[in-house]
């Protein structure tokens, strides 16, 4: 069963400036709610019991948001609003399940995933990008049921745009399991258009077996002097660790851009 989901959260958010210079993009609001709550949702509705999140010391605004107790207290004695109470009965039930972790070098997703080594417990464990939202169907629970059919990985899975695949990590397909589900024959990082084996790209939901620990701790440095999460599971598909790519049923979001950003608030505004 999978039960953990790590979610990294140290990357500096550097195309939503400038507000993320004094701001931690997760916490923007998206229709009057923090990004990382509708992340934390999803994985409650998918079953998951405990979230290690990774941040940076200068991501600690985060860890404040879940760890501001006394002021909630404070303003309810003297408010008595039940809205706000109700409010800080949630993030109550968010920081039950919340683990922290740093990355204070921005050493890419591979280096932010070993970091979180130690406390994952399962053969298998899911993986969630903050930048990437998937609204009107879950998508974490949807891989987890493919997951337990198949007791294999599996990573979420959409169309992009030919002209913008070097923007993602490309799948190489090999036959289809079931409708929505395929094989994956290689994963590679930001191809250019030439050499992209597909327009198929890694959207930010992963299930990944504890083993790729063990390919994180000896793997170089790739592209941009970062250690790619997919090239370590590129690793392990060659030596015939099954992954499944799932093309999800819900909505896809790019919060991670201004434009974006603006697109998701309206789109989640109006469903």
């Amino acid at each position: 069963m999978i039960k953990q989901a790590i979610i990294p959260l140290a990357g500096l958010g550097t195309r939503l400036l400038p507000l993320t210079s004094v701001f931690a993009k997760e916490l923007l609001p998206i229709n009057g709610k923090p990004g990382i709550e509708y992340i934390l949702d999803e994985c409650i509705e998918a079953g998951i019991k405990e979230v290690i999140f990774i941040i940076s010391e200068k991501k600690k605004i985060i860890k404040d948001y879940f760890y501001n107790d006394s002021f909630y207290k404070k303003i309810i004695k003297k408010k008595k609003d039940p809205r706000i109470l109700k409010e800080y009965k949630k993030i109550l039930k968010y920081k039950k399940m919340i683990k922290f972790v740093y990355q204070n070098k921005p050493l890419g997703t591979g280096d932010a995933v070993l970091k979180t080594k130690k406390y994952i417990k399962n053969n298998f464990f899911l993986m969630l990008l903050p930048d990437d939202l998937i609204i009107k169907k879950n998508c974490s629970k949807s891989m987890i049921k493919i997951h337990n059919k198949y007791n294999s990985s599996v990573m979420a899975s959409m169309n992009v745009n030919k002209k913008t695949v070097s923007r993602w990590g490309i799948y190489h397909l090999d036959k289809r399991v079931d409708k929505r589900n395929y094989l994956i024959k290689e994963v590679v990082e930001k191809p250019s258009i030439k050499n992209a084996p597909s327009n198929k790209a890694v959207i930010g939901r992963y299930i990944l077996p504890k083993t790729i620990f063990s390919k994180l701790l000896k793997q170089k440095p790739g592209k941009g002097g970062e250690i790619h999460i997919t090239d370590a599971i590129q690793l392990l598909i060659n030596e015939k660790n099954m992954f499944i790519a799932h093309n999800f049923l819900g909505k896809y979001l790019d919060c991670g851009s201004m434009s974006g950003y603006i697109k998701s608030t309206l789109e989640i505004a109006k469903s």
